[in-house]
């Protein structure tokens, strides 16, 4: 059994070391991580039978991992009435982490309220109110009030009227930090006493994250963060800077617009999103959110009996879009950055949109037997979804060869299941050489 030395360990540190500034990680924070690894690495004994730089990539993965907090972090707060500041900059998505931390709450049993302490824009007090009304939420809006500490007393009051025990406040932000803006937060803070304070951080934040983090929790010694915009082209290296300077766990990580794209952070998921090998498990997790089990089975069954239809078709487009933007799938997979490359994901989404459309201006009978097809109905259909003829027979074409292919599955697997028995057994005595498969 060897050991794991400097030259073994240089050229993994090196890719490494490009991952994460391509992650965006703080070149600091980057060039700290770097040392310590090695020096952890170095003399380690190399495990028989594995590679010392896959061994070298494991520890690397691990260290990552035990940096953004081995575990998910639970939020701490009491069962009697609580308050949480959401803090942040102007942009970073607090008011929509407020409404998504709600809906998150209330699936936990709790009944929150939603606080519009954005005194300065407008906007705020409107988003965060329909977010309310969507989520049937009680929200707190006090558009002639201009003293945060005023809307904090009677938000105190309102709660405690409609039985809410968790009350969040959607608080102002800034482009950048001053000390206005600071004053007012510590002033808060001060007359709520919040149980949680929660920096909501743009994971495209990249460097500047550390300057960010660090001048919130000087002034207000945040107890956690929420990570939003990860659906977007960032890797998280926010997650990873904000962490290693303020050593406060990440707790929700946001990845799209939707009420329902939030969830609890999960470190080691973040840490092969940063180094840049996918995130199979969460693309598992949405599907499993997004795909009906029934619905899947009826079509394996179709695809058995060798029957695959327009509707059919349909509904696998939904399920798709149901599952969130093209570009995020694919960047959830292992090398799914560089699998795409700078190509603009968008255009094929369009591409599925309209072919929802034109299959949705089919009727029953045209979708169950496309091959009725004729002209005059084709020309209805192309004005029907605003596209051309031409665009029609291409999907059509396309389908039907989808079609064959379905039922060459189907006849496949019906061979198969005949000669299942028979084949196993030769396999056995082949690969066993005469042995025979336990009675």
């Amino acid at each position: 059994m060897g050991k794991i030395s400097e030259s073994n360990v240089s050229d993994s540190l090196r890719e490494v070391r490009m991952a994460l500034l391509d992650a965006d990680v703080n070149f600091k924070v980057a060039k700290q991580f770097i040392e310590d690894v090695k020096e952890k690495a170095i003399g380690q004994k190399v495990i028989q039978s594995i590679h010392p730089g896959q061994q070298v990539i494991k520890i690397i993965n691990d260290a990552l991992v035990e940096l953004l907090g081995s575990t998910h972090a639970s939020l701490e707060i009491d069962p009697k009435p609580s308050s949480i500041m959401m803090v942040g900059l102007h942009g970073a998505g607090k008011t929509t982490s407020s409404g998504k931390l709600a809906k998150w709450l209330t699936k936990q049993g709790r009944k929150p309220m939603l606080v519009a302490a954005d005194v300065y824009r407008p906007a705020a007090m409107d988003q965060l109110e329909t977010l309310g009304k969507q989520l049937e939420i009680p929200t707190l809006v006090c558009r002639a009030e201009k003293d945060v500490l005023v809307i904090a007393q009677k938000a105190q009051s309102h709660a405690a009227e409609q039985g809410c025990d968790v009350l969040i406040y959607d608080t102002a932000g800034r482009l950048q930090i001053d000390e206005v803006l600071v004053e007012e937060l510590v002033q808060l803070k001060n007359k709520i006493s919040p149980q949680e304070i929660l920096l909501v951080l743009d994971a495209a934040t990249g460097q500047e994250a550390v300057n960010v983090a660090s001048h919130f929790d000087e002034a207000l010694s945040i107890s956690g963060s929420i990570l939003t915009k990860l659906d977007g082209d960032a890797r998280g290296g926010a997650a990873l800077s904000m962490k290693s300077v303020t050593q406060k766990p990440i707790k929700f990580a946001g990845a799209g617009e939707k009420l329902e794209d939030f969830e609890p952070f999960h470190p080691e998921r973040m840490a092969t999103r940063i180094l840049g090998m996918g995130d199979v498990v969460s693309l598992v997790e949405k599907a499993a959110e997004n795909v009906d089990v029934d619905e899947a089975k009826k079509l394996e069954e179709k695809m058995r009996k060798g029957v695959f239809t327009l509707d059919d078709f349909l509904d696998q487009l939904r399920q798709m879009k149901r599952m969130g933007p093209l570009e995020s799938i694919v960047k959830m997979l292992p090398g799914g950055s560089d699998m795409i490359g700078g190509a603009d994901l968008s255009k094929q989404e369009k591409e599925f949109r309209r072919m929802e459309a034109m299959i949705c201006a089919m009727t029953p009978q045209e979708r169950q037997r496309p091959q009725i097809l004729n002209g005059r109905r084709r020309q209805r259909i192309a004005n029907g979804s605003g596209v051309r003829v031409a665009e029609l027979n291409n999907l059509l074409q396309r389908f039907g060869q989808m079609q064959k292919m379905m039922r060459k599955m189907g006849k496949m697997q019906k061979m198969m299941g005949k000669m299942g028995g028979k084949m196993a057994g030769k396999m056995a005595n082949r690969l066993g050489g005469g042995l025979r498969l336990p009675r």
